[in-house]
């Protein structure tokens, strides 16, 4: 069932939903783990992909990789301060003046035990992981807006986590509080946006591979051996659930892939 308003009329047809040939994409947090993955299901479907990322070299090097595929084009952006952010939103306007889907990716967290966890380090996360991604939005939201219609929306898509649902097994107090942040502003934005035509979806995913959780891969059997179907996520598991394509505020758990 749609949420979105698009039985009737202007209705989609299915390979219009799910087609992302041609799209115009702007993944942040995309040269690497999760956005890289993500990056590389766009493109290898026709979509052209922005991929933004603070590390300008290594994202260079993850969109030289990509071009293989298709199009790409890397973004230099510290999303950390609203001047970044706003950097990006301009910078990604000097290319396109439309945007089909927005993917809030980037994301940073800090592990401390509760007694000693630092109030800049807790600001650090939230920053990032929930201020970046409505500022983000807000920016880019008459671009958005632009690309949209009834029969075929604009998305934006939050990369939340699993730990913004369950209890977290590290000391991660921010990032969990951060997700969980994300998950309700998903809901908020989604609202917001509905009578422009544009989705907003949430995927909350577990264990993946990432620099992020590289610690937790040192023993990958151990891990896959806590998860329901006994493995640890793969590229292909995020790729489709980047395509909502008829509804809006909604969480996406990749639940076969985390020990929920």
């Amino acid at each position: 069932m749609c949420d979105n308003g698009l039985i009737g009329e202007g209705k989609p047809t299915v390979s219009s939903l799910f087609s992302v040939a041609g799209k115009k994409v702007l993944i942040t947090g995309g040269s690497r783990g999760i956005g890289a993955m993500l990056a590389h299901g766009f493109v290898s479907h026709g979509a052209r992909v922005y991929v933004a990322a603070r590390n300008e070299a290594a994202c260079e090097a993850t969109a030289a990789q990509l071009r293989h595929d298709g199009f790409a084009v890397a973004l230099s952006a510290d999303l950390s301060t609203p001047e970044g952010v706003r950097a990006l939103a301009t910078q990604y306007a000097e290319h396109e003046d439309t945007l089909d889907v927005l993917v809030n990716n980037a994301g940073t967290t800090w592990g401390e035990p509760f007694d000693t966890y630092p109030a800049d380090g807790f600001m650090k996360v939230l920053n990032v992981n929930v201020t970046a991604p409505f500022l983000l939005t807000q920016a880019l939201a008459p671009a958005l807006r632009r690309a949209a219609t009834k029969a075929d929306p604009a998305r934006v898509i939050m990369i939340g986590s699993i730990d913004g649902i369950r209890l977290p097994d590290f000391d991660s107090f921010a990032y969990s509080a951060s997700k969980a942040a994300l998950h309700q502003l998903t809901r908020h934005v989604a609202k917001t946006l509905a009578p422009d035509h544009v989705t907003v979806n949430a995927l909350a995913p577990g264990y993946f591979p990432s620099q992020m959780t590289a610690f937790m891969f040192n023993d990958q059997a151990a891990l896959a051996a806590r998860i329901p179907l006994k493995r640890t996520g793969e590229a292909d598991d995020l790729a489709g659930g980047c395509n909502p394509a008829c509804f809006t505020g909604r969480q996406l758990h990749h639940r076969g892939c985390d020990s929920g």
